[in-house]
């Protein structure tokens, strides 16, 4: 549920701010996807104070919201750089975008890894559940998102479809999560 609603807020701003230059979209994706990391971060930490005693949840929301802007930033860094890269040979972006898409899926779980690292034995395995929750649940909300986004919707539309991609993404990311917090922790 955290992750459903704390997406709720960059997709509404990026869906206000789809045809603003990327000098303004980019600062405020940034401080949207702080609000989304620490709304993930704290219903994660809710979770987690159950089975884990004296959880340090400030420090996990913390890190959490830090490594959303920094999967925003890589996320938006193709469009709002678009200038700088479009002119390189495929033999550089193909591996920098290789590069890049494993940082933004491996951002959140490497950040939350310096927490969990020093409650759990196995917290390295975090980083891969992580991972591959966000792969399955960005997969979940194109899936749901791109056949439905449509150029000259109305904005309610566009941001009643981000939501609903939001609901999608945030459930599939909670099923592998959930699956991998039950198999970390002690």
């Amino acid at each position: 549920m955290a992750e459903f609603v704390g997406f709720a807020v960059p997709a509404c701003a990026g869906a206000l701010l789809a045809d603003a230059d990327a000098a303004v979209a980019l600062p405020v994706i940034l401080a949207a996807g702080a609000v989304e990391g620490a709304v993930l971060g704290a219903g994660q930490a809710a979770v987690l104070r159950w089975a884990l005693p004296r959880f340090p949840w400030r420090r996990w929301v913390a890190v959490t919201a830090g490594a959303a802007v920094v999967a925003y930033l890589i996320g938006m860094s193709p469009s709002a750089f678009a200038g700088v890269w479009q002119s390189w040979p495929v033999a550089v972006t193909a591996p920098v975008a290789a590069v890049l898409g494993l940082a933004l899926l491996c951002s959140i779980g490497c950040a939350q890894w310096t927490v969990l690292r020093r409650l759990t034995g196995h917290a390295g395995w975090w980083i891969a559940a992580s991972a591959a929750a966000w792969l399955a649940g960005l997969a979940a909300f194109l899936l749901v998102t791109m056949p439905l986004w449509h150029p000259g919707q109305a904005l309610i539309l566009i941001i009643a479809i981000g939501i609903a991609g939001g609901l999608a993404m945030a459930a599939t990311m909670a099923a592998v999560t959930g699956v991998a917090v039950r198999r970390l922790l002690p």
